[in-house]
């Protein structure tokens, strides 16, 4: 059995030196695919992170501007109404 064997390897070496370095490509191409796939799967989850910080802090910022443009509206108002009354307050009386 160990004489055939060795007389088959050495007929086939070639062959077997081949699959030999088929299986080292293969295990080495998988290593690198799963490598690729962590580092992209730890940079989603970098930019989700940083992402949503971002998005958080540009939303606190909207809600102070649109505070102060509200504040804004309503000083705006007051003046308005304070103007439309100083010029409708002598229209209802008759000329002197």
């Amino acid at each position: 059995m160990v004489e055939k064997l060795k007389s088959w390897f050495g007929d086939n070496q070639a062959l077997v030196l081949f699959l030999g370095a088929q299986a080292v490509a293969v295990g080495t191409a998988a290593a690198a695919i799963l490598a690729y796939s962590v580092r992209l799967e730890t940079r989603v989850s970098i930019m989700e992170t940083r992402g949503a910080e971002y998005t958080v802090a540009r939303m606190q910022e909207m809600q102070q501007r649109i505070t102060v443009l509200e504040q804004m509206i309503k000083t705006n108002e007051s003046s308005i109404n304070r103007i439309v009354a100083i010029m409708t307050r002598d229209l209802g009386k008759p000329p002197p």
